[in-house]
């Protein structure tokens, strides 16, 4: 019997000394754990929330046009607003279908009423006419005012100058807000909508150099004609 109580009493040591040894390791690794420079690392369905962009707000004012999302190949909106460059849009085409270089005239100085300057270049053409795109470049506006009557906004591909087609007689079917119009493409139709007076169809057609994409409809009137006849 003496042998069975000793072999009893190792047994009991031996777990003793395990879970005194278990408890050791377990207090090591505790302050190991909370020593500056520990890393932790989050499982891939617990990691921080990544922020929302930022959505922009559009604001009316009075017959001014709202600021869209602009869009461009690939569907990127919104890119930043460049500074302006003092310089001139890429080769341009003369925006009104079968016009020639020669029959073009230079109205940007011409007086208009209330005291005015006329900052563009008209040019007449049949009612029906089809407006062409200028230049490469997206499709941020269509609007209606008192003034330029049935219009369009477009930005040039690298968003520093806005080119704007006004008096249409109506758009070209399917065109919308973010359409990335290329050079040639007709877009409109030649009218006298607006304040052009009944049958005096043409094109209004003007550049603004612009400092910000999303207000494009402010800027440096930069005069077409010569641009135009290169």
């Amino acid at each position: 019997m003496k042998w069975a109580t000793k072999r009893r009493a190792r047994t009991l040591l031996v777990s003793v000394a395990i879970v005194a040894a278990v408890v050791a390791l377990v207090a090591l690794l505790s302050t190991i754990s909370k020593k500056p420079g520990t890393t932790i690392t989050f499982p891939q369905d617990a990691s921080p929330a990544t922020p929302l962009p930022s959505q922009t707000q559009n604001n009316s004012a009075g017959l001014q046009p709202t600021p869209a999302s602009i869009a461009s190949p690939g569907n990127n909106i919104n890119p930043p607003g460049p500074t302006p460059s003092s310089g001139s849009p890429g080769k341009l085409i003369i925006p009104v279908a079968g016009v020639r270089p020669e029959q073009l005239r230079d109205t940007f100085s011409e007086a208009r009423s209330e005291g005015r300057v006329h900052d563009a270049i008209d040019i007449p053409a049949p009612r029906g006419t089809p407006v062409i795109a200028a230049a490469d470049g997206p499709v941020v506006k269509l609007f209606q005012s008192e003034r330029g009557g049935l219009t369009i906004y477009q930005l040039s591909t690298d968003g520093k100058f806005v080119y704007y087609y006004a008096h249409l007689d109506r758009y070209a079917e399917g065109l919308a807000e973010g359409h990335f119009a290329k050079q040639g493409e007709t877009i409109a139709y030649v009218g006298d909508s607006g304040n052009a007076g009944s049958g005096n169809y043409h094109l209004h057609f003007s550049i603004a150099e612009i400092s910000n994409p999303k207000d494009f409809w402010h800027g440096k009137n930069i005069n077409p004609y010569p641009l135009l006849r290169k």
